[in-house]
């Protein structure tokens, strides 16, 4: 069973040793799985366990000036969940706050990697940095190691199609609607994961009753009205109209994604469900009124069922 912790400071987490791996590892995209593996693989082989290191909040977000939040990938919900498929015994997403920002790279090898984990192995990509000023990095690693009883080890960058792969790069193909080559990056398709909220019902007076998720104050890499399916209302994904943006013709101010699934009835609220982007129609626009907003989701939910290969319907018979 894996284990999750948050503390830099605390006993030995694992009396065996580990294999440890570091990074953002916003995506979990073909080069963090990669890493992941690689980094699992070894902890099998010298049997003890394999820890995946991360952070929560991001220090990219951490450090970004208040109002301008960069976009994000995922959820640290999602990322749990696809990190426990991966095989790691113990996942860290330690708390990035001014204490650990403040955190120098030698002491945090000397308290994280090895007084916490006793890490006999360290797993990084090429370009990771850490510590105050983000000094640390794998020459760092490489030097301490000796020392302090483990080795350091940097997987080469993934490539696709002669390119590196990167979640920079995903986040631009999302936020332009590609989402075949944005795939072909992740190693599946692009979702966002989470539990149905109460709203403020609109949607049900217009017309098009919708699952909402809450962001939770993080910036998502794209935006707009897009052909969707649900996953985890039914045994097979849902078709569904999808809404990611701040509404801005009825409601403005932080982002939400709102889910329209066609033709289904039941009660979503407080389900866990993952929203599968499959083509973007457009982007977010303010209406002059309800009217003419009304009139614009009924051609969005047209062309949703179009892409999505469902039978034309008239508004009115999707729940």
């Amino acid at each position: 069973m894996s284990r999750l912790f948050r503390d830099v400071d605390g006993g030995r987490l694992a009396p065996r040793g580990t294999v440890v791996c570091i990074g953002a590892f916003d995506g979990l995209h073909l080069g963090h799985r990669a890493l992941i593996g690689r980094a699992v693989a070894r902890a099998r082989a010298l049997g003890v366990d394999a820890c995946v290191l991360s952070f929560e909040p991001l220090p990219r977000e951490y450090f970004a000036p208040a109002g301008a939040t960069p976009a994000r990938l995922t959820w640290p919900r999602k990322k749990i969940a696809t990190l426990i498929d991966a095989g790691a015994d113990l996942i860290g997403l330690l708390r990035f706050d001014a204490r650990l920002a403040a955190l120098s790279a030698t002491d945090f090898v000397r308290r994280v990697l090895v007084d916490r984990l006793g890490a006999c192995e360290v797993w990084t990509g090429e370009d990771f940095r850490f510590g105050r000023g983000r000094a640390g990095d794998a020459a760092l690693l490489a030097q301490l190691g000796p020392e302090l009883g483990f080795r350091s080890r940097v997987l080469e960058p993934v490539q696709v199609d002669g390119a590196r792969v990167s979640s920079s790069r995903i986040r631009e193909l999302l936020a332009a609607g590609d989402f075949q080559r944005a795939a072909a990056l992740l190693g599946r398709p692009y979702t966002m994961t989470g539990r149905v909220t109460r709203g403020t019902r609109l949607g049900r007076k217009l017309g098009y009753r919708t699952a909402n998720l809450g962001l939770r104050g993080r910036t998502p890499a794209l935006s707009g009205i897009f052909a969707a399916r649900v996953h985890g209302v039914a045994a097979t994904p849902w078709p569904a109209v999808a809404s990611l943006g701040t509404r801005p013709t009825v409601q403005g101010g932080a982002p939400v994604l709102e889910a329209h699934l066609f033709g289904f009835d039941g009660d979503l609220y407080g389900r866990l469900i993952e929203v599968e982007f499959v083509a973007r129609l457009r982007g977010e626009e303010r209406f002059p009124d309800l009217e003419s907003l009304v009139a614009q989701m009924d051609r969005d939910a047209a062309e949703a069922r179009s892409v999505l290969g469902l039978e034309p319907t008239q508004r009115g018979a999707a729940a």
